[in-house]
């Protein structure tokens, strides 16, 4: 199974030197990529939570180790089933945390967001309606349909979706139904592209 590499770096401005930085996550992917074992499944659980709540990196990756059958000697099709599951649980548990950060973001706006809102044109208001007026109307459903987009960044379409109820574990099922739903499609649909 072989997929395009992840991304290898984002941008990070340093501003004592006026320049633009790389930051490196290549040693995190390249860890998710050769995971085995117990140790290897707590590796995905982790990368699937952190991208939910703060790394914009691609979740398919996770499905790499799946060639190797994860180093217990399950068949590929066990080993992606077992992927999708510790995958989607890990991210499950992040989006809870995102969606927690999101409601306190909320609440606590900040100088930069006063100004903006105090503005002759209120963007923040007029961007918050339009996400909720998208969230309410498609609600949770919405939240596992966009999720299930292969490598589009989950954590924009989570935070994005913090402003709906405060249902926590419906939150967490739209998560974990949409990241299997990605999973799914990653591997039915765009596996002969990357001869998986």
């Amino acid at each position: 199974m072989s997929f395009p590499l992840a991304a290898e770096w984002l941008l990070l401005t340093d501003s004592a030197a006026g320049t633009i930085v790389p930051l490196q996550f290549g040693g995190l992917e390249e860890a998710v990529e050769t995971a085995t074992g117990p140790i290897g499944l707590l590796l995905i659980a982790a990368y699937s939570f952190l991208i939910a709540v703060v790394l914009p990196l691609p979740s398919e990756i996770v499905l790499v180790p799946a060639a190797t059958g994860l180093g217990f000697g399950l068949p590929e099709n066990v080993a992606l089933a077992v992927i999708m599951l510790v995958s989607g649980l890990g991210k499950a548990a992040g989006s809870v945390v995102a969606f927690h950060l999101g409601h306190e973001a909320r609440r606590q706006s900040g100088p930069v967001i006063d100004r903006l809102r105090e503005s002759r044109f209120d963007v923040v208001e007029w961007s918050e309606r339009r996400t909720v007026e998208l969230a309410r109307k498609y609600g949770y459903i919405g939240l596992a349909l966009a999720l299930s987009v292969p490598f589009f960044p989950d954590t924009i379409s989570i935070y994005a979706f913090t402003v709906l109820e405060e249902d926590y574990v419906k939150f967490a099922a739209a998560t974990f139904t949409g990241s299997i739903g990605r999973l799914l499609i990653t591997v039915g649909v765009l596996s002969p592209f990357f001869a998986l």
